[in-house]
């Protein structure tokens, strides 16, 4: 993540200098300094809207374009856009891309045929709310082709959000007290629990350390699992089967038998199916 080098300085996660002129006055655009910020969905749909109108924010910090990767769920075309259902994981949400009419094929080369459910694909453009109801009215959308993009965007999603809500890094570590706002992760953070770090991250359950007994006893891969759905932005909803795999390249059987070994210890529970599973916390 070389691009994230200069995080600690003026700008700081994220940010990029003002792209437009640097002395516009208040009467000038609102979006003087433009913001590009990989984030996750359910960071998008944690956000409330204090007001009709009012421009997002994300852990305390204002947000103009987002970027977000996941696998399209669902395509519905319509005269003046189409509408992409985008899963990554943490959440879904509405991807509408106003469709060129005089473009051929689509605007950016790529017609509504060129991106079909279930590929993955990564997404630029502005969240919007209409009636309480949040979509990202995309300015690009882009199918990916080397699946280390999906991972590297969760690290970068991490790295930012870490970024604003503990501060910069090489700062004397990461705090791990207070810090306040929304959260991305199971636990009260990254870097609040101790034992294995295989994924490296903490172990879940921040001090309770008969958890952390528990997971001592677990097989290598039971931790690494465990680990990696600590340190995921899944919250209560949980990490699915396939975002494990993806994210630890263990194998099906593999991760099916880390999760009896990890509920036979009381370590997770099974969410929205089977087959996803979030940190039991204590």
């Amino acid at each position: 993540m070389a691009g994230y080098g200069g995080y600690g300085g003026g700008d700081g996660g994220g940010f990029m200098s003002g792209s437009q002129q640097g002395g516009s006055q208040a009467g000038g655009s609102k979006y003087a300094d433009e913001s590009l910020r990989p984030v996750t969905i359910k960071q998008l749909l944690d956000w409330e809207e204090p007001y009709s109108g009012a421009d997002p924010a994300i852990d305390g910090h204002p947000v103009t374009q987002v970027t977000i990767v996941g696998q399209v769920r669902s395509v519905k075309p319509q005269p003046t856009n189409i509408t992409y259902r985008i899963d990554d994981g943490t959440g879904a949400i509405d991807v509408k891309k106003w469709v060129d009419s005089e473009a051929q094929g689509g605007e950016d080369g790529s017609g509504a045929s060129a991106i079909a459910p279930d590929a993955f694909v990564r997404v630029w453009g502005r969240l919007k709310s209409l009636g309480g109801k949040k979509h990202v009215s995309a300015n690009f959308i882009r199918q990916i082709e080397d699946f280390n993009e999906v991972n590297y965007h969760l690290l970068e999603a991490t790295y930012v959000h870490l970024f604003f809500t503990k501060g910069a890094p090489g700062g004397g570590g990461v705090k791990q007290e207070g810090g306040g706002g929304d959260n991305m992760f199971v636990d009260q953070g990254y870097g609040a629990g101790g034992g294995d770090v295989a994924m490296g991250g903490a172990g879940p359950g921040g001090g309770n350390s008969a958890m952390q007994a528990r997971l001592s006893t677990c097989s290598r891969n039971a931790q690494t699992m465990c680990n990696f759905i600590n340190n995921s932005p899944g919250g209560t909803e949980g990490v699915n089967l396939h975002v494990i795999a993806q994210g630890t390249r263990m194998s099906t059987r593999d991760i099916v038998n880390a999760a009896d070994e990890l509920l036979g210890q009381g370590i997770i529970y099974t969410t929205q199916d089977d087959e996803t599973w979030a940190i039991l916390d204590y």
